[in-house]
């Protein structure tokens, strides 16, 4: 199977503290892999490696059968508009509106007409079911309507792979299960590479191909969520009872 991104030993350490101790993991094209740990273990860390937002103290990281370990700015470019990126935060611009907020990347990185423009933000918010929204500013939507306003966001440039930052931190339960299903959906209707980084083992359940299990700066399983539940390490089964 196609590789989307490979980490080979990959080391990073932040003020003296060890964050990734020689990781290595395979993100497979088109799956959907949740990359599972506990609070502070250096889950986003891994997706900012990806667009080289950090770049490793030690090791390789590979996007699309490229080492993009040593690029420059201009090099990571090309990487990161074939990569949408939903921050933990959502990220708007408070200054403007849900339309203008999508349409952002498109006028930043296209030469598109203003009526192509408004096209393809007005599918896109119907994607996430945010049909009639356009006008709305930011302040006056909920957190859920924040999350998908970002995601419709992270999709306008059409993507080739999607990155997830704990999408469901600080949702209630009922929008939580709601944005869960939204990111499987999406997955399987643009056919995308889906990596989602969260402690919530709901929403791994429910969206992944494959889970990664982050733990001490290492995967310490990989597999299915049906293999998980069987797996026999009793770190990986305390987490999921947690």
């Amino acid at each position: 199977m196609a590789i989307f991104a490979f980490f080979d030993e990959v080391h990073k350490r932040f003020d003296g503290e060890d964050v990734l101790r020689g990781l290595t993991l395979h993100i497979r094209k088109g799956e959907a892999l949740i990359i599972l740990g506990g609070s502070g273990t250096g889950k986003t860390v891994i997706l900012k490696h990806i667009v080289g937002l950090l770049s490793p103290d030690k090791g390789r990281v590979y996007v699309n059968e490229r080492d993009i370990t040593g690029y420059d700015e201009n090099q990571l470019l090309t990487v990161r508009r074939k990569v949408g990126f939903l921050f933990q935060n959502s990220a708007l611009f408070d200054s403007m509106s849900v339309f203008d907020n999508v349409a952002y990347p498109l006028r930043e990185h296209t030469r598109l007409l203003e009526s192509e423009i408004e096209q393809k933000v007005k599918e896109k918010l119907k994607l996430v079911g945010l049909e009639g929204t356009d006008w709305m500013m930011p302040d006056k939507l909920s957190g859920g309507m924040r999350k998908r306003v970002a995601l419709a966001r992270a999709i306008i440039l059409e993507p080739e792979a999607l990155l997830y930052d704990e999408p469901t931190t600080g949702l209630d339960p009922i929008t939580t299960r709601w944005v869960n299903v939204l990111m499987r959906n999406l997955h399987e209707r643009l056919h995308i590479t889906s990596v989602v980084v969260t402690h919530n083992i709901q929403s791994a359940m429910s969206v992944a191909d494959r889970i990664a299990f982050l733990y001490r700066g290492r995967i310490k399983f990989v597999g299915t969520p049906e293999e998980i539940k069987e797996c026999g390490d009793h770190i990986v089964q305390e987490f999921l009872k947690s």
